[in-house]
């Protein structure tokens, strides 16, 4: 282990939902936010991703026509195990009859174990749309159906439909993402069908469910890849309500069938008309 790690604060001037989540689609460790502050913590310096996210606001404030202020700051600190400190905060997440647990808690008796290491991984469950994401799985998957999960970022979603018989094809633009998946269906013994990087748009298959689980503006950009994927239902989440109609609107050949709210967070589930 290194003798010291970087901590990365991050305070956006607004629009810090959508921040937040770009952040938790492309960094591979534990998010903590501390007021209107998120800060990452790496034994890596993140100028990489920094610039990325500086890129991304940039976009943020051409859709929105506002200017955002973006604080960042580094600072560099001695190592005093904080990934082990890190699991000591996280618990496991039960959503229905599914039980989300890290690898250091044991699982559940009578539930649905799904096991996600969250300082390895790109989401544990704790996030509201991947809590409603699940719930929607829960409805409309049936043993046997076919799913495309876009975005897969930990595979828990694609996890959770395999579990209840679905066969699951993956993707993420994230070769990471992608690694990750593919380390967590084989640590939840099951299995996926194909998975690869990229959109939708590579592959031909069209399945009974599509969904992706990624952030308002993305969702509207890729549409065109995510549309002719879709048999039957089509779950969209990572939307923040206020942004609601702006998706929609970009899925309008598609009837919505139902919302799941948590908190500011809403998941759409439309159906192919």
């Amino acid at each position: 282990m290194k003798n010291i790690f970087f901590e990365i604060y991050v305070t956006p001037s607004s629009h810090k939902d959508e921040i937040s989540n770009f952040l938790i689609e492309r960094f591979n460790n534990g998010i903590e936010e501390r007021g209107n502050t998120l800060i990452l913590r790496s034994d890596e310096p993140l100028d990489d991703l920094m610039e990325e996210l500086k890129n991304y606001v940039k976009a943020l404030e051409e859709i929105f026509d506002e200017k955002i202020d973006l604080k960042i700051e580094t600072k560099e600190k001695e190592n005093k195990d904080w990934i082990e400190n890190y699991k000591k905060s996280i618990q496991p997440v039960e959503i229905d009859e599914f039980y989300i647990h890290p690898s250091w808690h044991k699982p559940k008796e009578n539930k649905i174990n799904i096991k996600i290491d969250p300082a390895l991984a790109f989401g544990s469950g704790h996030h509201e749309t991947t809590k409603s994401c699940v719930k929607a799985l829960k409805k409309y998957v049936n043993k046997d159906a076919t799913l495309l999960d876009v975005g897969c970022g930990s595979g828990i979603l694609g996890i959770v439909a395999a579990k209840m018989g679905a066969k699951v094809d993956a993707c993420d633009t994230d070769p990471l993402a992608v690694k990750s998946t593919k380390e967590n269906f084989e640590l939840n013994n099951v299995k996926y069908e194909n998975i690869w990087e990229g959109s939708a748009n590579k592959t031909d298959k069209k399945y009974d469910i599509v969904v992706a689980n990624i952030i308002a503006d993305v969702l509207i950009f890729i549409s065109n890849d995510i549309k002719p994927k879709v048999n039957d239902i089509l779950i969209l989440s990572g939307i923040i309500d206020k942004y609601k109609d702006k998706v929609l609107n970009k899925y309008k050949d598609f009837e919505l069938i139902e919302e799941i709210k948590e908190n500011e967070w809403v998941t759409l589930i439309l159906k192919r008309i």
